[in-house]
């Protein structure tokens, strides 16, 4: 979330990022809200301590006069004592009432976007940073879409699924298991090539790790819960490699940190149907690998850019066509300071298919999970965080098949010959 600080003494800013985002005047009255809000509490705040600091005087005084043998006396004060504990417990009532009402504004403020992020408010409004100008497959006219590629060789099953678990669900067969290992070994092979440290951590995470990273409250709605646990399954890698940190201070000299994760992940979709979501182009469990970066604030934005050279690096060793959009304030995620998209070209659908998102948070995240640094005159403040795909597994799996197909079958690319054991399906 934003810190208060920063809504306060860059309030202008913030607005103006936020209408950038398409927030309507009525919207952009929270900001306002927040700061009366935290004007209220700050008194609250003062009352309650004054408060207190008088209970502390009194009990010494009490305790004086006892011991002079004015016993009259120390009562009465004790009475006083009893009506200050009385409005103390109504002033802390009233404190944390505030700040819950506080809380909720701010968990409500999306970050603020980076002066570079256009204006705009549809997914065509976003900028092409990056466009494919090298020749697109050359595929005939009756080229198969991957889901009859699937059936056709195999591959993986949607109907066996269903039996298994529900919609949503692909069960990977064969070759089409192998390749998805493949692709998973080869992302955390180039990953920890680029000198992230693997990590593989648990699948479900718990309401304040979801909060920490801002799935919640946003996004409760697309996660899977395990209600009797209070237990979330993950829709990222992010969200528990992140979490790693929650709370640290990290030293200036471990900066950055750099993490890379492979879990399956789970989203619930709810709503999405269609033939634009048919096959692999939108499912509940899919695997991903995900890069994770904590950073120095002052080098986030370069951070930044090198991710997106490491995804792009990885596209051009898949040889997928592939572009790389700048998203504009009114597509970019709830958490995100700046986001960048790649698409990949899936030549049987003729269209293009997200799998990569790549973004800064700024101090959104470490700020509500408390992840700082200190530096070397030993001040403490919040790091910024970044994450990445690369890559998500489901799209690029599509894209492959569909790419690739022959006469003779299916290629794969040289990449990765070496981890599948096979050059064709």
């Amino acid at each position: 979330m934003l810190q208060l600080k920063v809504i306060r003494e860059e309030k202008q800013r913030i607005i103006n990022g936020l209408r950038k985002r398409n927030w309507t005047a009525q919207q952009l009255k929270v900001v306002d809200n927040i700061l009366k809000t935290d004007d209220e509490r700050r008194a609250n705040q003062k009352e309650l301590d004054d408060t207190l600091a008088e209970q502390n005087q009194l009990a010494k005084q009490i305790g004086a006069l006892m011991g002079q043998g004015k016993k009259e006396e120390a009562e009465a004060l004790k009475i006083k004592v009893a009506q200050l504990k009385i409005q103390t417990e109504l002033l802390k009532e009233r404190t944390q009432n505030i700040q819950q009402q506080l809380d909720a504004m701010l968990y409500s403020v999306p970050n603020c976007p980076h002066k570079s992020v256009p204006k705009g408010k549809t997914p065509e409004d976003n900028k092409v940073a990056k466009a494919w100008k090298k020749p697109f497959p050359a595929l005939p006219e009756d080229a198969l879409p991957h889901w009859e590629l699937a059936k056709k060789y195999n591959l993986f099953d949607f109907e066996l699924g269903v039996k298994l678990t529900g919609s949503g669900f692909p069960v990977y067969r064969g070759k089409g298991a192998r390749l998805q290992r493949a692709l998973i070994q080869f992302f955390l092979d180039e990953a920890v090539k680029a000198g992230y440290e693997e990590i593989l951590p648990p699948l479900l995470v718990n309401e304040e790790s979801a909060t920490a990273t801002g799935q919640l409250p946003d996004k409760e709605a697309q996660m899977y819960k395990c209600d009797e646990d209070n237990l979330y399954l993950i829709p990222t890698a992010e969200v528990p490699v992140t979490n790693i940190l929650r709370g640290d201070i990290v030293p200036i000299k471990d900066l950055p940190v750099m993490m890379t994760a492979y879990t399956p992940c789970f989203r619930r979709e709810a709503g999405a149907w269609g033939a634009h979501v048919r096959g692999l182009n939108r499912v509940h469990q899919f695997d991903k690998v995900e890069l994770v970066r904590v950073e120095h604030p002052d080098n986030s934005y370069k951070a930044l850019e090198g991710m997106v050279r490491h995804v792009e690096k990885l596209m051009n060793k898949l040889e997928l066509p592939f572009r790389i959009l700048l998203l504009c304030g009114g597509d970019m995620g709830f958490n995100s300071a700046k986001t960048y998209d790649f698409e990949v070209w899936s030549g049987a659908q003729k269209r293009w298919l997200e799998v990569s998102s790549v973004s800064c948070f700024e101090t959104f995240q470490s700020n509500r999970m408390k992840l700082r640094f200190r530096d070397a005159e030993g001040k403490i403040e919040l790091a910024h965080t970044l994450n990445g795909s690369a890559l998500a597994l489901a799209r690029i799996v599509a894209a492959l098949l569909e790419n690739n197909q022959t006469p003779e079958g299916i290629a794969i690319p040289k990449v990765l010959h070496r981890y599948t054991g096979f050059k064709m399906i």
